[in-house]
């Protein structure tokens, strides 16, 4: 195989992986968005880094297209956007690998699944929620109104709706 094709390959698989990231975290944002509530306010910090990713991402081509072409002029060389997309795609390979590729597929991915026992983990909050009814037990504080035995009480879907 040629390097060319290699390269196209590799930056084809990767702007997949963007793609699934990017459709990911708008289906999240469809499923998990509560009524009544901005998309900025839940959802925030992923749209944050995703725009910061792609402003930054720009910037760099534009430099980077500045280097070329300059590059190019001082050795007498023509301009060729496929020689400029190839090394654009080098470059932003390494930095996808590097931090930001890795950073958002963070971001998303902590939102849509959890890890057993962290504190994103609903079993978490069931630990936590037994370890109070145990103290208040203990404390004689329980309330009247405390469920009994596989009835519960009714947890926020999300933490916001704690301030409402």
């Amino acid at each position: 195989m040629s390097g060319g094709l290699l390269m196209a390959i590799t930056v084809g698989v990767s702007l997949a992986v963007l793609v699934f990231l990017i459709v990911t975290m708008v289906r999240s944002i469809r499923t998990g968005r509560t009524e009544h509530r901005s998309v900025w306010r839940e959802f925030g910090l992923g749209l944050v880094l995703m725009i910061l990713f792609f402003v930054t991402w720009a910037g760099q081509g534009v430099a980077q297209w500045q280097t070329y072409t300059d590059e190019q002029a001082q050795h007498g060389q023509p301009t060729e956007l496929g020689d400029f997309i190839s090394e654009f795609g080098q470059s932003t390979l390494e930095n996808w690998q590097s931090e930001f590729l890795q950073l958002f597929s963070f971001v998303v991915l902590a939102a849509l699944y959890i890890h057993k026992g962290s504190a994103e983990s609903k079993d978490s909050d069931d630990n936590v929620e037994a370890a109070l009814r145990r103290i208040e037990e203990h404390l004689g504080t329980l309330p009247e109104s405390a469920p009994d035995g596989e009835d519960r009480w009714k947890l926020p879907d999300t933490p916001l709706q704690l301030q409402d």
